[in-house]
């Protein structure tokens, strides 16, 4: 009896082989068996920026970058169809931080039998974790040097391709050992071209030239107080599309 239910196991185990070896050769035909409808691929390479500095915590003065960030990222990648996330930190010295995570694929490699659904799902769940890692050594960091962080996601995400997507998770409030802009006047359109003027001058410009930058929480410091408020947009406006020729979209800004 024993030798027959192991004569039966191993039968067994011969044709789930030979199913195994079958079903994706007659996938790949296109023949007699039904095989999991295959995705269109995503090829949007799409970049984040996340803010560690003080004015990011979870403080009544602050505007809570993780909130932020848990509320936007998933649905910001799916979104825009995004294929691949590389990583930037807003520091004290952004462009020269040790914090860097690794572009996750959100796509990875399958054949005609992968659940892909469950696949990508996987993948953005790989990309959050890399996000709050990302986020958790910016804190230590500190600093404010979003120019910088543009900077260096610019360098980062692939081009040549499909426009790239950035997500900005930052109130935008420039701080950095050398430059702060709640020290500067941005009250008129000359004021703030000058402003600009010299982060350019000093910093370079960003590299992202036709890319789509979404922010999330850019002057969320001055929802009390409107005149000032106004002055910001227009300054980060006129830094991101008038110089450094990127599109701003305020889709996930809340």
């Amino acid at each position: 009896m024993q030798h027959s239910a192991r004569a039966g196991r191993r039968s067994t185990v011969r044709a789930a082989r030979r199913l195994a070896v079958l079903v994706p050769l007659v996938c790949a035909l296109g023949a007699l068996v039904s095989c999991s409808k295959q995705e269109e691929a995503l090829t949007t390479p799409c970049g984040l920026v996340i803010d560690g500095s003080g004015s990011a915590a979870a403080a009544k003065e602050g505007f809570d970058s993780e909130a932020k960030l848990k509320d936007t990222l998933g649905g910001f990648l799916t979104d825009q169809k995004c294929g691949t996330l590389d990583f930037a930190p807003v520091t004290r010295s952004s462009r020269s931080s040790s914090c860097r995570q690794d572009e996750v694929d959100l796509d990875p490699p399958h054949d005609a039998t992968t659940d892909q659904k469950t696949q990508r799902a996987d993948a953005q769940r790989d990309a959050a974790v890399a996000a709050l890692a990302e986020l958790k050594c910016a804190r230590t960091q500190n600093g404010s040097d979003v120019w910088g962080a543009l900077t260096r996601i610019g360098e980062a995400v692939p081009t040549g391709g499909p426009t790239p997507k950035l997500l900005v998770v930052s109130d935008f409030d420039q701080a950095d050992p050398e430059f702060h802009l709640s020290r500067q006047d941005i009250t008129t359109k000359t004021a703030r071209a000058k402003v600009i003027d010299s982060l350019v001058d000093k910093r370079g410009m960003p590299g992202i030239k036709g890319m789509d930058v979404f922010p999330v929480g850019l002057g969320m410091q001055y929802k009390a107080k409107p005149s000032e408020a106004a002055d910001f947009d227009s300054f980060w406006t006129e830094a991101l599309e008038g110089r450094a020729k990127a599109h701003v979209d305020d889709k996930y800004r809340g």
